[in-house]
């Protein structure tokens, strides 16, 4: 499956390799055109003719790259799907590796671009360093890749997920996660990530902040603790050392000071709701 959206120079190639792929079993390449504004769709019209197994579905509007990708799910004809970006950037030639992962057990297998020859634009790599580091400490596992756009999926995990799925760019960081802290297992395949064709949709700062707005709240959704636990000992060590120096070092103060006890308050409350958010999703499992 190929979300795509204003990729007229990169598309054509990217469905021509996938529609070449010799994978062993009955090939379906669907394209789902996302409100392209620029020339995407009179590429895709004629790629259509060409190859018998190629389906296009249109979006009327941009809708996002979510909402693209659960439309391909919802069309879908097969089991397992692998999704690739428009752009040029995917080794079509490790999907078979991918498949080889889903056949083996793995409910999710992901293409993760550390590889030999990457290219990921510089003012990028910060951000993407920083959002693994947290996911990984957030979900209790290393993650290689937590937003790749080459991976395969049995359908019937992303249906399970489909109503916490964004619209947006974020459906991988959110599938990742969701996949991650309940147990699913989702296997990585190294891959080269080349440079794009045309104009990246991503917006770093914009994008970043949103995407770690989205960690910390899938993260919640399914592990609470994860968060709420280091936010109660930040303001119990805050607490501590308040508490400290009102008793030892404030000879102005023979009673705590207002700021200790509020910190001690915070501590509690932020412990009880996140132990009561704890029982309310572990409840949610029976």
């Amino acid at each position: 499956m190929v979300p795509v959206f204003n990729e007229e120079r990169g598309v054509e190639g990217v469905i021509e390799r996938l529609s070449r792929l010799d994978l062993g079993a009955p090939l379906e390449v669907l394209a789902v055109n996302d409100g392209s504004t620029d020339k995407t769709a009179s590429v895709l019209e004629p790629l259509s003719r060409r190859f018998a197994c190629l389906r296009v579905v249109n979006h009327r509007v941009n809708r996002g790259y979510g909402a693209a990708l659960k439309t391909g799910f919802a069309n879908a004809r097969n089991e397992v799907v692998v999704i690739t970006d428009a752009d040029g950037t995917y080794p079509e030639s490790r999907i078979a590796d991918l498949l080889a992962c889903i056949d083996d057990g793995a409910e999710m297998a992901v293409g993760a671009r550390t590889g030999a020859n990457v290219h990921i634009p510089l003012i990028r790599r910060p951000a993407k360093w920083a959002l693994n580091r947290l996911a990984a400490f957030l979900a209790g596992t290393d993650i290689p890749d937590l937003n790749s756009g080459l991976r395969a999926f049995r359908r019937d995990l992303v249906l399970r997920y489909r109503p916490i799925l964004p619209d947006g760019f974020s459906f991988t960081t959110t599938i990742t996660l969701a996949s991650l802290t309940n147990a699913h297992r989702v296997d990585y395949v190294s891959v080269d990530y080349a440079a794009r064709k045309g104009r990246s949709k991503i917006h770093p700062i914009k994008d970043t902040l949103r995407f770690t707005g989205l960690i910390v709240r899938t993260i919640l959704y399914f592990n609470p603790l994860k968060v709420f636990f280091p936010a109660a000992l930040l303001i119990a060590l805050a607490f501590v050392v308040s508490l400290i120096y009102d008793v030892a070092f404030d000879p102005t103060a023979p009673n705590l000071g207002d700021k200790t006890v509020l910190l001690f308050v915070a501590f509690v409350q932020i412990l009880s709701v996140g132990l009561l958010a704890d029982l309310i999703e572990k409840r949610s499992r029976l």
